[in-house]
């Protein structure tokens, strides 16, 4: 989740039962994280469950009140050249008593969107700038007191935007659905909180949405402390999302060894002819990749690999990855990071293969994909991070296709530089980058 919502498999702390009178948290609120100032114990049956340095929830456990780990500062450290490495050898993910089944297939209620057929796209520039639109999307005064809304996901099909996100509340993290035409009146369309589907209650961020075609299925994938997804036949249909599944039966060993204090997130799925890879990073350096045959999928990934790690300075390869086809053999893939001036923009690389090797194109502070020093803010700047977002897709299959015969545009998540409120309570708002001088076709 990027930016905001981390997750992780972390076993809850548990402490000494504390007297009555203490303030306790209820059902799925918030217990932990920097910058908190409220309560750490949870009511009777709820533990203190750290989902990353920022959050810790209240979930439902058979034991006793517990309370949040200590938690540590804002980092702002610089960030350095990224190296890609060797995949290293792994080790089985830990059973659990649950398993993974193919999704039953169903014919969506709707014409099915266009499938890309990736073919002569003009090439990347060396470098990026960007226009920026106010704030586009924020949280309602609805009574569901959501502070935040982040981490979004968009596809535009026939003029139609379909945008998913995280809410960020006290009472934790869900996701939210909204569609609109035009982009400028997008905060009065509809909310539709998916805790009311299927999909559920309890912690859920961080989302990528696609259209799988081989199963005529919509896929939503997203962290819940693992890597999950749910399915749709009509992503007009908010209310149809399933209940959730995940691709493993616990944290995969390396992913385990490699934490040293990050969370694992921001989960990523893009397939070519062959498999479809799902990515994954830990916050702490390492960028992690998993492969399944096509016909399989979500069944059967592999272990992962560390695809990319920056040993030297983790907020420099931090989390919210995203990967897109942009020709034939041709993928784009982002990362979020941390600058030396404490907040968020996005590194870039290009490779003929999604299993890499992957070569640097816009990656400093100075030459970024997007970054407050590329972005010319019309209205007035609202922002100096570009965080957690995802590319605008027409074409919305598994193979995640970006046309650049468009200007490449960008919703992303941005926060007022003054706010100063505990980090889950930050009023992340979305809005929308236009590339400037983009190619023609």
């Amino acid at each position: 989740m990027k930016a905001a919502a981390v997750v992780a498999f972390v076993a809850p702390v548990v402490a000494p039962v504390v007297p009555f009178t203490q303030a306790q948290v209820g059902a799925y609120g918030q217990c932990g994280g920097n910058n908190y100032s409220g309560s750490t114990t949870c009511i009777q049956g709820f533990e203190c469950h750290a989902y990353s340095e920022w959050y810790s929830q209240c979930v439902p456990s058979t034991g006793s009140p517990s309370t949040a780990p200590p938690t540590t500062a804002k980092p702002t450290q610089a960030p350095t050249t990224t190296k890609a490495t060797t995949a290293p050898t792994t080790t089985k993910a830990t059973p659990v008593p649950t398993t993974s089944t193919s999704p039953v297939t169903s014919t969506p209620t709707t014409s099915s969107p266009p499938v890309s057929t990736p073919g002569s796209n003009p090439k990347l520039p060396s470098s990026f700038q960007w226009t920026s639109t106010g704030p586009l999307i924020s949280a309602k005064n609805d009574g569901r007191n959501i502070k935040g809304i982040k981490d979004p996901t968009v596809v535009q099909i026939n003029g139609t935007y379909h945008v998913f996100a995280s809410t960020a509340s006290e009472a934790g993290y869900n996701l939210v659905y909204l569609k609109f035409e035009d982009p400028a009146k997008a905060q009065q369309a509809d909310f539709f909180y998916l805790d009311q589907a299927p999909l559920g209650y309890g912690y859920r961020a961080a989302p990528e949405v696609f259209y799988f075609a081989p199963q005529k299925l919509w896929y939503l994938i997203f962290q819940d402390g693992n890597a999950a997804y749910s399915t749709n036949p009509d992503i007009n249909n908010p209310a149809g999302w399933t209940a959730p599944k995940q691709f493993y039966n616990g944290t995969p060993k390396i992913i385990q060894d490699n934490l040293a204090g990050g969370y694992w997130v921001d989960m990523f799925v893009i397939c070519d002819t062959a498999n479809c890879y799902l990515f994954s990073s830990d916050d702490n350096g390492h960028l992690y990749q998993s492969s399944t045959p096509i016909e399989s999928f979500p069944n059967g990934m592999s272990d992962p690999i560390i695809l990319l790690q920056d040993t030297a300075n983790k907020f420099a390869l931090y989390e919210a990855s995203a990967i897109y086809t942009i020709g034939t053999n041709q993928y784009l893939m982002l990362v979020e990071a941390i600058g030396s001036d404490g907040n968020r923009y996005f590194r870039s690389w290009t490779a003929s293969s999604i299993a890499g090797p992957w070569k640097a194109l816009a990656d400093t502070e100075a030459n970024p994909f997007a970054r407050s020093n590329s972005v010319a803010f019309p209205d007035g700047a609202w922002t100096k991070s570009i965080s957690h977002g995802e590319l605008v897709r027409t074409q919305p299959d598994q193979t995640i296709f970006l046309d650049l015969c468009e200007p490449i545009r960008f919703l992303y998540q941005g926060v007022d530089p003054s706010s100063n409120a505990d980090y889950n309570a930050l009023p992340w708002q979305l809005g929308l980058l236009t590339q400037v001088g983009a190619p023609t076709c």
